[in-house]
């Protein structure tokens, strides 16, 4: 900012007209000092409180140009207004290349004094323009390290908070598997193995997040590879040895995800508890990308839909499958042409905010 009383350093080996600037600019607000050489007022320069400086070409050791050089060299420097007798043009655009803030051709009579206050005021106020922009431009660059530096921490958090939920619904979803494991009734083994399956879909979705390079995503194939192989490894894994996965990499917000794997978890559970009444069969769960939508299906090659009854069932997972296929906005069909049982969803790439009804085809 331009200070109550501007210094300006007048550079010229003139003495005489040094004297007619330092009183004529005088009594238009500013305090002058005169250096006789480019040496000199380097060396005042150098011992601060200039706000600008006006320097003549033609002068003993450094001429104008060469200052110029100098002092554009400090960081920092004030604005300098070139100042010369000479009529050369070239000069005037020399200095104003190498970054002069102004020129003008001085005369001996000092009549050039009004014009030099003029082309001094004028590069204060650009020089303090300038410093506005820089300090702006600094300020914005610091606000975004800052922002940045919040971001990755946030990430981090995030990533800690997704790591911590994921591994205490894992011990959750073991315990249920210690209690499944010790229970001496079919109905309360198969509630507890499916409880089981339930929580671990929600922790894969967490432990994905936790190992994914974007926090606001889940690749679908990954996460279903990893939960298949849990309900490979649960309480009736040994009926799963031929459950397979085709999936391509789709990426879906986690809270779809979270609905996709229950869907999941209900139907192949659903086809191992019914498809196979005296042995392991084969179950396929199929994921692709449909033009905007994305396709899901659970299939096996069992006794078929409609022979699949069982007085103990309650209808949890048909509830289930119903609730998560509205969430998602899918459609559930069953295949009619498939030889066993083949459940079909069908929803959009993108979260919709209507919600398209579903029926849901699991017992």
């Amino acid at each position: 900012m331009k200070s109550a009383t501007p210094t300006l350093l007048y550079i010229d080996d003139d003495d005489v007209l040094a004297r007619l600037v330092e009183r004529g600019l005088a009594r238009l607000g500013f305090k002058v000092v005169h250096a006789a050489s480019g040496t000199e007022g380097l060396d005042r320069l150098a011992q601060g409180g200039i706000d600008v400086i006006a320097l003549d070409q033609y002068m003993p050791g450094f001429d104008g140009l060469d200052t110029l050089e100098r002092i554009l060299a400090i960081p920092n420097a004030p604005p300098v207004v070139f100042v010369t007798a000479s009529q050369d043009s070239q000069i005037a655009v020399t200095a104003l290349k190498a970054g002069a803030a102004d020129y003008l051709v001085k005369d001996v009579q000092g009549d050039f004094i009004p014009l030099l206050q003029v082309a001094v005021d004028s590069a204060l106020r650009q020089a303090a323009l300038q410093r506005a922009r820089d300090e702006a431009e600094a300020e914005v660059h610091a606000s975004r390290d800052r922002f940045a530096a919040l971001a990755a921490e946030r990430e981090l958090l995030l990533r800690e908070v997704n790591h911590r939920v994921g591994n205490s619904l894992q011990i959750i979803a073991s315990l249920l598997h210690l209690q499944a494991s010790s229970a001496t009734q079919d109905d309360v083994k198969a509630a507890l193995t499916n409880a089981m399956g339930r929580v671990a879909a929600v922790a894969q979705v967490h432990r994905r997040l936790y190992t994914s390079h974007d926090l606001k995503s889940v690749l679908l194939n990954q996460y279903l590879d990893a939960l298949l192989e849990d309900l490979r490894r649960s309480a009736e894994g040994n009926r799963m040895s031929r459950l397979t996965l085709r999936a391509e990499p789709i990426e879906i917000d986690p809270d779809r995800a979270v609905a996709i794997g229950i869907i999941v978890n209900e139907l192949v559970m659903n086809a191992v508890k019914y498809a196979y009444p005296d042995c392991a069969g084969p179950i396929h769960v199929d994921l692709a990308g449909k033009g905007g939508d994305i396709e899901l299906s659970i299939a096996d090659d069992g006794v078929g839909y409609n022979a699949k009854s069982d007085p103990r069932s309650t209808g949890m997972g048909q509830r289930i499958v119903s609730a998560m296929a509205g969430k998602l906005g899918a459609t559930v069909e069953r295949d009619p042409d498939h030889a066993g049982t083949r459940i079909v969803l069908r929803f959009d790439r993108q979260d919709q905010a209507a919600v398209k009804p579903a029926s849901a085809a699991a017992s």
